[in-house]
């Protein structure tokens, strides 16, 4: 993969990638509110409630990938695999993350970020699903971070982020192997943790742009505080001592004439009959 940026002279091709595991009565509503961008990527891990078949009716154009492990991490690795848009945007299924920000996150890095990091914690942010409990678990190991990285992060676990796909060698993913019905190191939860400090280690731009969270709509959440806290706590410990990946990545400018429009939502229909026949891994097929 090439380490140049794109330079467009209108504003960039944006993928969303979305992982999902059972979150068939979710999508109505995430689909609904995703602006018009380049392409939908959804990452299924084998969901037994009609999930993919949901997806590809109310969006006859979504790219489905099947993972090829079990875990939101893998979820993540095989969709970036797949992506094609200059710019990708982690979006979760489950209603919780508003996709009418989207627009606020691709102006970040028009603006000059390798990545833009969302944040619950700042001006224009805030959230109606998190604890007192994970909000001090957050601010214990998002210090922790900032210590060991020395990043200025206001919100290390929270997964709404967007970054110009040409800075993927820096995150050095591997959504490689057959399809095992197992989870490595960095197929979990921790997959964030991951990406926040490789992209710090890289040396890259990070700007933070305000999100609201909300709660979950339907289903309830594979999220554990303390498991997956311990895996997040274990994350930082592992990559301050992992070697940053052996790539360079360039340095940013605002792109001229780039300025991202206000968006319109696309239009939803519903097909009689979808396919069901799709592939496993990174590499995608387009349905429809």
């Amino acid at each position: 993969m090439s380490n140049a940026f794109p330079t467009p002279a209108a504003a960039p091709t944006v993928s969303v990638v979305i992982p999902t595991y059972n979150e068939a009565a979710n999508l109505p509503h995430v689909f609904a509110l995703l602006p018009d961008v380049h392409e939908v990527v959804l990452v299924d891990g084998r969901s037994v409630d009609g999930t993919v078949e949901t997806a590809l009716a109310l969006r006859p154009d979504v790219k489905v990938v099947l993972q090829n492990r079990r875990g939101k991490g893998n979820a993540m690795a095989c969709g970036f695999a797949a992506a094609t848009g200059d710019v990708v945007v982690m979006l979760d299924a489950d209603g919780s993350a508003d996709p009418r920000e989207i627009p606020a996150f691709v102006q970040a890095l028009v603006d000059g970020a390798h990545f833009a990091k969302g944040t619950r914690f700042a001006a224009g942010g805030g959230s109606s699903d998190i604890t007192r409990l994970r909000r001090a678990g957050n601010a214990g190991l998002n210090l922790a971070a900032n210590v060991l990285f020395g990043t200025r992060y206001s919100d290390l676990c929270y997964g709404y982020n967007a970054f110009w796909r040409d800075c993927l060698p820096a995150l050095d993913l591997d959504a490689s192997g057959d399809a095992v019905d197992a989870k490595h190191w960095g197929d979990g939860f921790e997959i964030e943790t991951i990406i926040n400090t490789r992209i710090a280690k890289a040396g890259l731009t990070i700007t933070e742009v305000p999100s609201y969270e909300f709660e979950r709509i339907h289903g309830e959440s594979n999220l554990n505080t303390f498991r997956d806290g311990f895996r997040v706590l274990r994350a930082l410990l592992t990559e301050r001592l992992r070697p940053a990946a052996p790539v360079q990545v360039p340095a940013r400018r605002p792109l001229a004439g780039a300025a991202v429009v206000e968006v319109s939502l696309p239009h939803v229909v519903v097909l009689p009959d979808v396919p069901t026949d799709v592939p496993t891994g990174a590499a995608p097929a387009v349905a429809g």
